[in-house]
């Protein structure tokens, strides 16, 4: 039942849309000191970046993420910290890919194509190296064996480069989420804003869009056209208005209030 779940997450995980910041070709010109630093003290960059991907919160922390089958059985929730330590020393790959995992998870991650040839070449290069240390052990021939010891130490070496340049990838990744890439904004004081007396023809505009303003209070305003030529019409009143006999004799009735 757990492995289905698993591979229902590695089914998901192919679909996401978001990539990396970085791949893993460019992670030595994106943070080259952190990269040497990753690689000749792996464990511990990966003790400290599954840590801030817990936004330090080790209360949170699984064995491997809850990626492996062992996790949850180790006594985390007793001391973290030192299955933490236990975890990056003793399976350092899997804690790489755990933290790799995570980081995925959470923001919708996927892997490029480059990415996993790397990935995938480092995988195969290893397996070589065993089968040619195998073989050696049989056959017992000197060229042979030398020949594993020399795909054994490229494998290593290809090892220590990929995991070193992964684990920069993840620091430059949490780097974005933490918001530490470009200057942050910086806060203005607000402009000052004046009250508008009635005396002032014109409203200040200070902390203010100006559209609209710059005409003089008033009313009716002084808008293009306005009042409309011919208005009022010549001869107004007319001359015949009031109708003769208007009002009519008799008007008001009596008893009407005047």
């Amino acid at each position: 039942m757990a492995s289905q779940e698993h591979l229902d997450k590695m089914q998901l995980r192919q679909n996401y849309r978001n990539l990396w910041h970085t791949d893993l070709m460019g992670t030595i010109q994106a943070d080259a000191p952190y990269c040497c630093l990753a690689c000749w003290c792996g464990p511990c960059v990966s003790y400290l970046l599954r840590k801030r991907a817990l936004y330090n919160d080790m209360s949170r922390y699984v064995c491997c993420a809850g990626y492996m089958p062992c996790s949850g059985r180790c006594g985390e929730s007793r001391c973290p910290e030192l299955c933490l330590a236990t975890e990056v020393f003793l399976c350092f790959g899997n804690s790489v890919a755990s933290t790799r995992f995570m980081l995925q998870d959470e923001f919708n991650i996927q892997t490029t194509r480059c990415d996993n040839c790397i990935i995938g070449f480092m995988f195969c290069l290893q397996q070589i190296a065993c089968i040619f240390s195998i073989v050696a052990m049989i056959v017992g021939s000197g060229d042979i064996q030398e020949a594993s010891q020399l795909l054994s130490c490229l494998a290593e070496l290809v090892y220590c480069t990929v995991c070193a340049c992964m684990q920069t990838q993840h620091k430059v990744e949490m780097d974005k989420r933490d918001g530490m890439f470009g200057p942050q904004p910086v806060m203005a004081v607000p402009p000052i804003q004046q009250m508008s007396r009635i005396d002032q023809p014109i409203p200040p505009s200070v902390g203010y869009p100006p559209q609209g303003y710059g005409q003089p209070y008033g009313y009716p305003p002084q808008a293009q056209g306005y009042p409309a030529a011919g208005y009022p019409p010549p001869a107004y009143p007319p001359s015949n208005y009031p109708p003769p006999g208007y009002p009519p004799s008799g008007y008001p009735p009596s008893g009407y209030p005047k």
